[in-house]
């Protein structure tokens, strides 16, 4: 993909006139380094979504705002609440961790996270890092890191309530209170939908068996009801202590031969203590569980019941070091256990992981150095590591050059599924190195990133054997290039991707892999008006395949939606969106239907 490589020059020799002199940004992010740093001063690439940014985009899902974010693709099995893939930087949809808080969620049997049953209307923030952070995290963060933190509160004592609905007979509201004071924070909340979507996949009488391998056409709802609650109090200037959760239930229907139904359930629970024992010296000590389950039922009849318990706990001690040193030690444990109707030859699994960081900070140059040792009891021991050195070329142009290798463990279905499974598969790994730029310009920020990752004994499907192998490799090769400011008063947001993700794998070295496009495009434009407030986004997607053979084409396809809000008064705000406004017809997975031209109203009141 010599394209991707031609921007480094072009953005290097950029003349020096274009650059303007701005504030360094000060939005705090912990994930790229699991310690609060700046996204000015991380050396990854870091997006961070605010409960700002969610309520102005009017965002009705957790993959609606992904969808928007640069190296990011995100793939759904038709509509609202149905079963979703996001695809960072190209790697496979497995392959990227899902933090809540801190704690490790998602199905041990999948090995991905229901993203879609999250409800935004509980987040306080996402933040996404992209790239290998298996040093820090162990398995799964080959591609990235997102990790959720729900509503925090704090303060003095506001409710909030929002009620909405609009296409497809979709009802949706949220409730709340947000309170503590000074030394204390507390949140809690209610949220609920109900939808009566659309036809989810496009059975056709001549490719019944392909896509969802039936042809039922009726509207595939879906209904989801969860509460959150997050609570702290500050003890001292050196001990806090925090506890949080979130409970969501949620009624699917969709189509397919063998189950057309679902009822599904996500836990999460978790404490913190936070305590410095000298002032050099804070320690974390967090424990958390979380529940993934569904129960799968065919027009009404129980077909299959599958329940992941995960159950982790992390100590973090981070010392100062000097001025200008911060040194990092810690271990993380985890234990899955799985359930179900479907009988696995085994349905639990340990693993303890050991970490070290070192951040140095100097005039020009910083370092970012990380190790981990996993000792998993499936699969045995594990090193990874990463290296990202930092470098201000001037006052406000900074490089940055990184490497990393990842690894990711495989799924109990991968392993130990019926007649399925191959339990001598071995962890999937990476090797990724990233170069980038970053700095002020024309009255905003940019950055532009180059990559490639090396991903070796990639699980795939046997066909001479029927199982699942260690039978692919791949080459991702990738450019994102991004810039957000202000142009004249429109506030604007461009982002643009590219991807050469290669199959090099016989019989099908230099194929596409699945589901990946190779181009795409992001932008967002807001502008105000006295109380009024208007906005649009466009999504831009090449072309792809749904299969690693390359022959089932999904052509590329471009959305627009449009917002708007009222600001009746201080604290109450009326909102409109229209989605996809041209009513364009595509698909991001061969069969199934995307949302067609839609609106929706709702109410929002938020004492300020």
């Amino acid at each position: 993909m010599p394209g991707v490589f031609l921007l480094l020059p072009l953005v290097v020799f950029l003349p020096a006139a274009l650059y303007a002199q701005t504030p360094a940004l000060d939005t705090v992010v912990v994930t790229a380094s699991r310690v609060a740093q700046t996204t000015d001063e991380t050396l990854a690439s870091v997006t961070v979504i605010t409960r700002e940014d969610i309520e102005r985009w009017q965002a009705p899902s957790v993959p609606d705002i992904l969808r928007r974010q640069p190296g990011l693709q995100v793939h759904s099995a038709g509509g609202r609440g149905k079963s979703t893939s996001v695809f960072m930087r190209g790697t496979n949809s497995d392959h990227v961790l899902v933090l809540i808080d801190g704690i490790k969620v998602g199905s041990a049997t999948l090995g991905t996270t229901a993203l879609q049953d999250l409800p935004v209307e509980a987040i306080e923030r996402i933040e996404i890092v992209r790239g290998p952070r298996s040093s820090l995290y162990g398995s799964e963060a080959l591609g990235g890191v997102i990790q959720i933190f729900t509503r925090k509160g704090g303060g003095a004592l506001r409710p909030y309530v929002s009620l909405g609905g609009g296409s497809y007979r979709t009802v949706e509201g949220a409730a709340g209170l947000s309170g503590g004071g000074d030394q204390g924070w507390f949140n809690l909340g209610v949220n609920g939908v109900d939808t009566q979507g659309f036809d989810a996949c496009r059975g056709e009488a001549a490719t019944a068996f392909a896509g969802c391998f039936a042809d039922e056409p009726d509207r595939d709802g879906y209904t989801q009801l969860s509460g959150s609650l997050r609570a702290g109090y500050h003890v001292s200037d050196a001990l806090s202590l925090e506890a949080f959760s979130l409970v969501t239930r949620s009624e699917n229907e969709f189509d397919g031969s063998f189950q057309n139904e679902s009822a599904d359930r996500q836990q999460i629970y978790g404490t913190v203590v936070r305590y410095a024992p000298l002032s050099l010296w804070q320690m974390t000590l967090s424990l958390g569980h979380s529940l993934d389950a569904s129960k799968n039922f065919k027009d009404g009849v129980f077909s299959s019941r599958f329940e992941t318990r995960r159950d982790t706990l992390s100590w973090q001690n981070d010392l100062e070091v000097g001025s200008a040193t911060l040194l990092t030690l810690g271990a993380d444990y985890l234990n899955d256990r799985i359930s179900g109707s479907t009988e696995y030859a085994h349905t639990s699994r340990d693993n303890l992981g050991l970490f070290a960081q070192y951040l140095g900070y100097w005039e020009r140059v910083d370092l970012q150095v990380a190790l981990r040792h996993d000792d998993n009891q499936q699969f045995g021991h594990e090193n990874t590591g990463s290296l990202a050195l930092g470098y201000a070329l001037t006052d406000t142009l900074r490089a940055i050059g990184s490497y990393g290798t990842a690894f990711k463990a495989p799924s109990f279905n991968a392993l130990y599924f019926p007649g399925y499974g191959n339990p001598d598969l071995k962890p999937e790994s990476s090797r990724t190195l990233e170069a980038g730029l970053r700095g002020p310009l024309a009255g905003g920020q940019w950055s532009v990133s180059l990559y490639e990752s090396r991903i070796d004994d990639l699980i795939a499907h046997d066909a001479a054997r029927s199982l699942p192998a260690n039978i692919h490799e791949a080459v991702i090769r990738g450019a994102e290039l991004d810039w957000q400011g202000t142009l004249e008063a429109w506030q604007v947001y461009a982002g643009v991707s590219l991807l050469d993700p290669q199959n090099r794998a016989q019989p099908h070295r230099g194929n596409l892999l699945p589901r990946r496009a190779e181009h795409s495009l992001n932008m967002d434009v807001e502008r105000a008006y006295g109380p009024y407030l208007l906005g649009a986004s466009v999504l831009a997607q090449g072309r792809r395949f749904d299969d690693v053979a390359n022959s089932r084409r999904l052509d590329a396809f471009v959305t627009m939606d449009l917002r708007a809000e009222y600001r009746i008064s201080p604290d109450l705000r009326l909102q409109l969106r229209l989605e996809n406004l041209f009513d364009e017809d595509y698909e991001t997975a061969s069969f199934y239907n995307q949302p067609g031209r839609s609106a929706y109203l709702s109410l929002r009141y938020q004492p300020q």
